[in-house]
């Protein structure tokens, strides 16, 4: 069994006060050299040739963005648990443990979500 003291959570503890501080120190110095409230509003607008926007100044992004966006960080993340199987497939294989076909379950779960999201057409532009 393994003797764990308190001095093994130094580390740890010491890691946390200094993220609690660094966090404290940017949103205290936000407040303190961030912009403050919207007194002149002139200031505030896009500037175009000096002539004063009318309408809708900022458009709204399509959804499609947002979805794309998050279907990229989807798959993205799933490449990401990928690479560590691909570094201990050989320690895996020289135990004599499985890790293929759960692996060829996860990337097939993976394809059928992917042609899930084409047949719904969450990756065509045109509309």
């Amino acid at each position: 069994m393994v003797n764990m003291t308190s001095s093994a959570y130094l580390p740890i503890l010491v890691q946390l006060c200094l993220a609690t501080l660094v966090a404290g120190v940017v949103i205290a110095a936000s407040h303190l050299v961030g912009q403050r409230a919207r007194k002149n509003a002139i200031k505030d607008t896009a500037y175009e040739c000096g002539v004063k926007p009318e309408g809708v100044v900022h458009t709204r992004f399509s959804v499609k963005f947002y979805v794309t966006a998050m279907l990229f960080i989807l798959f993205d993340i799933e490449v990401v648990f990928l690479i560590p199987w691909a570094f201990i497939y050989r320690e895996f294989l020289s135990q004599h443990i499985a890790i293929f076909w759960p692996i060829m379950v996860f990337i097939g779960v993976l394809v059928l979500g992917l042609f899930y999201e084409m047949k719904k057409g969450a990756l065509e532009w045109e509309k």
